[in-house]
């Protein structure tokens, strides 16, 4: 059975991306788009252009984490908590480790303004 929080759909895709707000950081491109659903959804993607599949995976895993960190905030939980999200991953993102690529996406998040942004 598909997991319902995972975002599949071409046209929920095309929707985020037309209609979402977007922000970049050093390692990740974020959209994200409110969905009007009782539950969030998530999509962590990486092109070619980041690597092989070896590296493509490991930056899926490190966004994938990331976030899940992230999550344990209950203000961002709440906030990102009905939000369809898509994370890409930038070719910079490369040998980076888990920490980093935190801090990027939590950059992005607080650009978006879906999150305050500390320091």
């Amino acid at each position: 059975m598909l997991k319902k929080t995972v975002l599949r759909k071409k046209a929920d895709f095309d929707n985020l991306y037309k209609k979402g707000k977007s922000a970049g950081d050093k390692y990740v491109v974020l959209f994200v788009k409110p969905n009007g659903l009782d539950y969030g959804r998530k999509a962590f993607l990486a092109s070619k252009k980041v690597g092989n599949s070896v590296e493509r995976n490991r930056a899926r895993r490190l966004m994938r984490e990331a976030l899940r960190n992230l999550l344990r905030d209950e203000k961002i939980k709440e906030s990102v908590e009905k939000l369809d999200v898509i994370v890409i991953a930038r070719s910079t993102i490369k040998g980076q480790n888990e920490r980093d690529v935190e801090k990027s996406l939590k950059s992005a998040l607080a650009k978006t303004g879906i999150i305050e942004k500390r320091s």
